[in-house]
Formats: C-alpha cells, structure tokens, sequence
C-alpha cells in the first residue's frame, strides 16, 4: 500500500469508527426509548402462536418438510423454538401444524388456515374485542400451556388467541425447530 495512503486510512477508519460508535449510541438510546416495560399488561397480540393448514396427507407433509427442509416434527407438527425479544432469557415457542383437509377444528371458517396469536392479558384482551362488536366463539380455556379463545375477524378467518405459559413446553424437553 502506498505510504501516503495508510494515514488517510488510519483517518476515515478512526472517523468511521467513531460515526458508527455515535450511530450505536443513538441506537442504543432509541431502542431504549422504546422498549416494552416486561410489566406491561395492555391487552394485544405479542406475536405469533402458530400457523396451521389443511393437508390432503398431514403425515406425509410433516416427513416433507422434515427431509427437505429440516423441521423437527412431532405429532402436532414441529415446534419451533425463538427467544422473547423483551426477555432473551426466556425461551418461547411457535407451533407449526399441518391439519387433515377439512377438520371441524377450523369451523366456522372455511379458509384452508388458521392463525394463532400470541397474546398477554387475554380476558382484558376479549372484553375489548366484545365492545369492538368482535364475533367471540368461545369462552377462555385455560390448560397447563396457556389460555385459548377463537375469533372470527371481518373476512371469516377463524383466529386462535393464546396467552401462552412457555416454560411448560420447556420443562417437557424434545426436538424443536431453530
């Protein structure tokens, strides 16, 4: 390298060192200006719960899908493992499941899927969506996992809501997707 070149080197990587450290900050400080308290207990949908689908074979789908792209299946499907944004310590879960064409699980919906939602503050969550004159289909189920209630939205896509207690699927162990 040309002698006359390496200080203007050492000066723009220095300068840009410096600029990208300066960037960070800001980063840094936005991030913190809006991050979720972990005590927040408005009532919404935190993310994903799972994605479910009508399959002709669901068996043959969860071995496709296994073999050609890795899923870790098991009988409901494949698990798959991520960590909470708010809390990177605590991992959770999205369930991916492949339903035999035309299971009552669906209904009313006709659509060939159904969408799971993560949600914190679900009985405040479904008072909401009754005064919003939201089409509630069930009443709050509560099991080891979680609590579950079904809704319809506006165009017939049956939703499952679920406030999810994740420490149970990983106390039991097993195979997940990551």
């Amino acid at each position: 390298m040309n002698k006359l070149l390496i200080p203007a080197v050492i000066i723009l990587s220095v300068i840009g060192c410096t600029s990208k450290n300066n960037n960070l900050k800001v980063m840094k400080k936005q991030k913190s200006d809006t991050t979720i308290s972990v005590n927040d207990t408005t009532p919404k949908v935190t993310g994903i719960g799972g994605i479910f689908f009508f399959s002709e074979n669901p068996e043959k789908a969860k071995e496709w899908y296994s073999k050609n792209l890795g899923l870790e299946v098991n009988q409901w499907g494949s698990s798959f493992e991520f960590r909470n944004a708010n809390r990177p310590n605590e991992i959770n879960y999205l369930q991916w499941s492949p339903f035999k064409k035309g299971d009552k699980y669906f209904e009313p919906s006709k659509k060939d899927f159904m969408i799971n939602y993560r949600v914190q503050n679900i009985e405040a969550l479904i008072v909401k969506l009754k005064e919003n004159g939201v089409k509630v289909l069930d009443s709050i189920e509560t099991y080891d996992y979680g609590k579950f209630v079904h809704i319809m939205d506006d165009e017939g896509n049956k939703i499952e809501l679920w406030q999810p207690i994740d420490s149970v699927f990983t106390a039991m162990g097993g195979k997940t997707t990551k």
